[in-house]
């Protein structure tokens, strides 16, 4: 007995062009440029929680180096004081405090600048 594949086959199709919705021309109509472009979608989001995790440390080193520059020092000097100081945060937390609490985070610098000299 032959298994006929309509149904499947279509739900297949259904499931592809349901997700491809809101794509630019043909490649939310078309079947086959629809499930080409699903797979390059993927490899985008893939790459791109890659990315995310950069992009967060980046701006979270921004932020501790404009910091640090109000109170005298440089990035990299702050942080290797806090290292000798004992004071182990890492930079979300840093960054957080530089920008809700800067009393708080010039105490941190100093600190720093204590155990640097």
């Amino acid at each position: 007995m032959r298994i006929k594949r309509a149904v499947s086959a279509i739900k297949k199709r259904r499931k592809i062009m349901k997700q491809a919705k809101g794509y630019y021309g043909g490649k939310h109509a078309l079947y086959r440029v629809a499930k080409q472009q699903l797979l390059k979608s993927g490899v985008y989001a893939y790459v791109g929680r890659k990315q995310k995790k950069r992009d967060f440390r980046r701006l979270w080193i921004a932020r501790i180096n404009a910091g640090a520059r109000l109170n005298g020092l440089s990035y990299s000097r702050l942080m290797h004081g806090l290292k000798l100081a004992g004071i182990d945060l890492n930079r979300k937390v840093l960054s957080e405090i530089a920008i809700s609490d800067p009393k708080a985070f010039s105490a941190l610098c100093e600190d720093a600048k204590k155990a640097l000299a």
